[in-house]
């Protein structure tokens, strides 16, 4: 059986991108696609890059970027991909489109965000690649204090929701016990 298109959500630490790994453990040429970029000078964001390094199997490539649509669509790579994650995804496009203030989200931030998103869950529910896609679930949290973390929150949670929709399987994973969403058709 092909591998179903897969959200994986979960909270911090939840064991979430350990399981989308286990998923793909058993393809050699599967390709992890790294959205978190680097951040100098933060040695433990280099700890946690380093750590999710050294679980991937040596087989399997590796590509940071953030153009998702792109490695989606990709007809010549037919290896399976895994994401990881979504939410550091869209702060990479909140960060390109300034859309963290007020005045940039009015000023025409929000629109660009929300294409780009569109743009990534047509091209997840496109793809013709065997997918996995992590992603933090952030519904179930406090709210946030400030404007731009509830922008954030709700605008992760609009992204998980499209992606879910095209997913054929949507699994949750709380203190690392999966539970299942969606099982089955898109």
């Amino acid at each position: 059986m092909a591998l179903p298109r897969t959200l994986v959500l979960g909270g911090a630490r939840s064991g979430k991108s350990t399981r989308a790994e286990l998923m793909l453990a058993s393809y050699p040429d599967a390709l992890y696609v790294a959205t978190s970029g680097t951040r100098d000078g933060d040695r433990e964001w280099a700890d946690r890059v380093r750590l999710h390094r050294e679980r991937r199997p040596a087989s399997w490539r590796t590509a940071e970027t953030c153009d998702l649509e792109a490695v989606l669509a990709d007809r010549e790579d037919t290896a399976p991909v895994l994401i990881d994650c979504l939410a550091l995804w869209l702060t990479a496009v909140m960060d390109e489109h300034g859309a963290w203030s007020d005045d940039s989200w009015h000023g025409g931030g929000e629109q660009a965000v929300q294409r780009r998103c569109e743009a990534l869950a047509a091209a997840w529910a496109a793809t013709r690649r065997p997918a996995v896609a992590v992603s933090n679930e952030v519904g179930m949290g406090v709210v946030p204090a400030t404007a731009a973390g509830r922008r954030f929150r709700d605008t992760l949670g609009r992204l998980n929701m499209a992606v879910a929709d095209a997913s054929e399987q949507v699994l949750l994973v709380v203190a690392g016990q999966v539970l299942t969403v969606k099982a089955g058709a898109v």
